[in-house]
């Protein structure tokens, strides 16, 4: 039945979708001719206005953010008011395409809020709130408009019936909140719904909201009327047409109740017609009134429609802002290279020609197409995340910029130029990869050396060449000239007119193009951050771990492949790993248990990471510590399950454990047996665990691994306990490593390796023993690692979702379902880990970094 369930509210969904994707398609075909008119009407409109227009758009969409605050204050929470901005930005945009408009929209977009530990039924009331009081704040300023209106001017029945409407949908949600609040007929409905509409009764019922903060929102609804009302005063007068008060408040109030009513896409149509109809009845042509309209639209409805667009897309981390700089530099050095090669408008070359000489006009060209392969070769750089190359990237954008507007005034490709610049400057946090400043310096120097070879070396070419190589006797000035037109790759001046003249100039262009090429290498190549722990830095992290640790994973922070951060305000240290641009910390920071302490070191790891030109990703962190690196604007991936065995209720008793009964009753009928041998381990036991942790290696075809897990280190061993699998004739098959285990009340394991030929069942005999070691310890639990991929029941994202097809699909990713089957047959517990990285474009890298950072 559950399964019906979920399958009939899956293609639910996906009807839905396909619903609104219609509507959109509509939506915008409807809306074309509007779009085109717009784009005239602001052409003709006074500049001052639309940029005070553009002003009040501003302060419009703050007020609905701050109805937003205000009515979560309401419920007794807080949100900031970026979240508050992205609320509204999002509600706005998917409203237009749902049935019911900003009321249907109020049920979206909860899970930023969600994450802040605020409850459902309290987002649920606070928007409840929000879109009640816009309702109320319309009302209270209509009913006087059109009670003037009516006994100063004439209203149509429609007006009236629209108003009308307006109470009843008022008058049918305060119906409906009383009868919720008495436990009527509307909460008994909702009940059946979700029982959780218990909760929020009860916290309405008990009085836990704030009353001031409910009459802040109305005033922020009264705010967003008159804002309104001004959008279409200054539309007016933008366009030159007398605005007076009345006309637009009745021509807002009027529009806005068609709005409010319409159940379908936003009163689109009904808007624009009451408005224009409102306009010619106080006398303006229909031409300026349709004009009017398009300009209020484009303040009230077009821009916050747009900037719900980039609150989608231009949001930190997301993977289309990542990606986009690289598309829009490739895009642009195509059009540059084109540009060139196409020629000019002639009107406006004569027009340039007037205020820039012909000289500097082909010397823009010339400087625009080789800006085009510049741009292309960045591109690849910036993709990388390297700082340098979105320095070249915004350096050769601007040169574009100004290129292409002195080569012709293409103020197409310009605008494509300009773009690209914005969308650098508001992604610059993504490219944080440093240069390597050893390597620069010695490129610079380089590049000075060869130019001053150059200069030397044409200059004298060309000041003693004979004058049937060019047909003129060069100046000394002519001759520097030359020199650098030809060592910046453009066309000599003049063109030599022998083989021997052309061979000197391209001799001078190659070694200008080797000397260029050179600086754009060492300027988008990478810092290569080397870091080697000491000695004192691992004695000083083990004193901390002895102090604050507490967990199974910190054992192997203190391994000789981690480097150390050690915080400055905190005590504290992080272990890390660096590859590839990246620093991948091991877990949590190994400090005081408290969040405020922990989220101060990962600060500093951040600005250290930051300082030297490193992306930050932290491996294997608790569920409950997601929401502290979620506050610092992380994601989080689910990596697998950690499995955590209680012992003081395991038992081998009982029908669940009858197949390990059975397991270890055959190995003991082979002869073999478990056998603890206590710390130092002797040398002759270790040469014997070496040959099966070889054997097993070879069999399963593996290397060893690090980072969150040991390698056979014949030093370690010896001094840690070990549990052996042997036969009667002391012969070892399998072994187990008892490392140390941080958590006070745990006990765990690393290595677990046997023979190609060892008997079945003894990998069970392995932890079984172990499990009775840790009992007469009074251990409360085993650690016993995490079962990679496993426990993603219910798939977010994309990420969530390829993970969870590989795990239970591919044959490749099938030994991790092994693995969690194995443990899970001793009943443990089961704690989720998670991956922190900053965006989605950062993840496709990471599997080749973790890889990278486990290699020995």
């Amino acid at each position: 039945m559950k399964l019906q369930l979920k399958a009939n509210n899956y293609y639910f969904k996906e009807v839905l979708a396909f619903l609104f994707l219609i509507l959109a398609v509509y939506f915008f075909r409807k809306q074309y001719t509007e779009i085109a008119e717009a784009r005239k009407v602001l052409a003709q409109a006074i500049p001052e206005y639309i940029g005070l227009g553009l002003l009040v758009t501003i302060i419009y969409i703050l007020l609905q953010a701050m109805m937003y605050i205000f009515s979560f204050r309401a419920v007794n929470s807080s949100i900031r008011l970026a979240e508050a901005l992205r609320l509204f930005l999002k509600r706005n945009l998917v409203s237009v395409f749902l049935p019911g408009g900003g009321v249907t929209s109020l049920a979206f977009f909860t899970e930023e809020i969600e994450r802040k530990g605020i409850s459902k039924n309290k987002i649920g009331f606070a928007s409840y709130i929000f879109g009640m009081t816009g309702i109320a704040s319309l009302a209270l300023v209509a009913l006087p408009v059109i009670v003037y209106l009516a006994l100063t001017k004439s209203t149509t029945s429609s007006t009236w019936a629209a108003l009308l409407g307006l109470f009843l949908l008022i008058i049918t949600l305060t119906v409906a909140t009383y009868s919720f609040l008495k436990r009527g007929a509307v909460y008994k409905l909702l009940y059946r719904i979700s029982p959780q509409f218990e909760v929020l009764a009860n916290e309405i019922g008990s009085g836990k909201f704030k009353k001031w903060d409910l009459l802040y929102t109305f005033l922020c609804s009264l705010g967003v009327e008159i804002v309104g009302i001004v959008h279409l005063y200054i539309a007016m007068e933008a366009l030159g047409v007398e605005a007076s008060l009345e006309s637009c408040a009745a021509g807002y109030i009027i529009a806005t109740l068609f709005f409010a009513i319409s159940p379908f896409l936003r009163g689109l149509g009904a808007v624009e017609i009451s408005l224009v109809l409102v306009l010619q009845s106080y006398g303006i042509a229909d031409v300026e009134a349709l004009s009017i309209t398009l300009l209020y639209r484009v303040f009230e409805f077009w821009l916050p429609l747009l900037a719900g667009v980039a609150a989608f897309f231009f949001v930190r981390g997301n993977i289309i802002l990542r990606l986009l700089p690289g598309i829009l530099l490739t895009l642009l050095g195509f059009v540059n290279m084109i540009s060139v090669l196409t020629p000019p408008f002639r009107n406006r070359l004569r027009l340039l020609e007037n205020f820039i000489p012909l000289d500097l006009i082909h010397f823009s060209s010339v400087a625009v197409l080789i800006l085009g392969i510049l741009l292309l070769c960045c591109a690849a750089f910036l993709v990388r995340g390297l700082r340098n190359a979105w320095w070249l990237a915004l350096i050769f954008a601007g040169l574009s910029l100004v290129g292409n507007l002195t080569k012709g005034i293409d103020y197409e490709e310009a605008s494509l130029a300009l773009f690209t610049i914005v969308v650098l400057l508001f992604t610059r946090q993504h490219y944080r990869l440093k240069g390597d400043p050893h390597l620069q310096n010695f490129g610079v120097q380089t590049a000075l050396f060869i130019l001053l070879a150059v200069l030397i070396y044409g200059i004298v070419g060309f000041y003693f060449l004979d004058k049937k190589e060019f047909n003129v006797d060069f100046s000394l000035w002519q001759s520097i000239k030359g020199t650098l037109r030809s060592y910046l790759l453009l066309e000599p001046d003049p063109e030599p007119i022998t083989r021997f003249g052309m061979g000197f100039v391209r001799s001078i262009n190659f070694l200008g193009a080797i000397s260029l090429l050179l600086l754009l290498y060492v300027f988008v190549k990478p810092f290569i951050f080397h870091v080697t722990p000491v000695q004192q830095e691992r004695e000083r992290a083990m004193a901390l771990l002895s102090r604050y640790g507490r967990s199974a994973d910190d054992y192997f922070k203190t391994y000789p492949d981690k480097a150390y951060f050690f915080a400055a305000a905190q005590d504290g240290f992080v272990a890390y790993k660096t590859a590839s641009g990246f620093a991948v910390a091991l877990g949590e920071p190994v400090c005081e248990d408290d969040p405020t302490t922990m989220l101060g070191i990962v600060a500093e790891f951040e600005h250290f990471c930051l300082a030297n030109g490193l992306k930050t990703a932290y491996y294997k962190i608790a569920e409950e510590r997601v929401s502290l690196f979620q506050s610092l604007d992380k994601k989080a991936l689910p990596l697998g399950q950690e499995a955590r065995l209680h012992l003081p209720t395991f038992s081998l008793e009982g029908k669940d454990r009858k197949s390990l009964r059975n397991v270890l009753n055959a190995l003991s009928k082979k002869g073999y047996a478990p056998i603890l041998h206590p710390a130092p381990v002797k040398d002759g036991l270790l040469q014997k665990l070496k040959y099966v942790s070889d054997e097993w290696l070879t069999s399963m075809d593996r290397k060893e691994i690090l980072f969150s897990s040991g390698m056979f280190d014949w030093e370690e061993l010896k001094a840690q306990d070990i549990i052996t699998i042997e036969n009667s004739d002391e012969k070892v098959v399998a072994f187990l490593n008892i490392i140390p285990d941080y958590a006070s009340d745990e006990g765990t394991y690393d290595l677990v390796r046997k023979t190609a030929d060892a008997p079945a069942g003894v990998m069970d005999a392995l932890i079984v023993a172990l499990i009775s070691e840790l009992q007469k310890q009074d251990k409360q639990y085993l650690n016993m690692g995490m079962a990679a991929m496993s426990g993603i029941d219910k798939p977010q994202g994309l990420p969530e979702w390829a993970m969870k097809f590989a795990y239970e699909r591919l044959r490749q990713f099938r030994h991790y379902q092994g693995l969690y089957d194995f443990k899970d047959k001793f009943g443990p517990q089961w704690e989720t880990k998670y991956l922190i990285y900053e965006n989605h474009y950062d993840l496709a890298s990471l599997p080749i970094i973790l890889t990278k950072i486990m290699k020995v």
